[in-house]
């Protein structure tokens, strides 16, 4: 099993930025990629970015493409969403979400992740 614990969430005005964390535990070996995924209120969850856990390959739907940054530091076995650029569509709990190695998983679609955290609140005030 993997527990992850999100932190950094807040509330920001428009254009400002937020990072944040993901710190993994447990049998971290068997991670394959660690994902942030948000949900807005009514809305279904949406994938936000991604990044291989060993190799460091970065994915990213296209709202965070050039706002958002996805980093590792496997050290520390931390992951960190840098937001910058904020937008009020933004507004939404973010989880971190990994999910281990095997065949068959799309990094983008959120039912391939089996690992969630308890979620980050980020609100962008206009």
């Amino acid at each position: 099993q993997v527990q992850l614990v999100e932190s950094g969430g807040g509330l920001v005005q428009a254009g400002g930025s937020l990072r944040l964390s993901c710190v993994a535990s447990g049998r971290t070996e068997s991670i394959s990629f660690v994902g942030w995924i948000r949900q807005a209120p009514g809305k279904e969850r949406q994938f936000v970015s991604a990044i291989s856990w060993n190799r460091g390959s970065t994915y990213y739907a296209a709202p965070g493409k050039g706002r958002f940054t996805i980093s590792g530091d496997n050290a520390k076995n931390t992951v960190y969403l840098q937001m910058n650029s904020l937008l009020p569509e933004d507004t939404a709990v973010y989880y971190c979400a990994a999910f281990p190695y095997g065949r068959g998983r799309v990094i983008a679609a959120t039912t391939s992740y089996e690992y969630w955290g308890q979620g980050t609140q980020v609100t962008v005030s206009s």
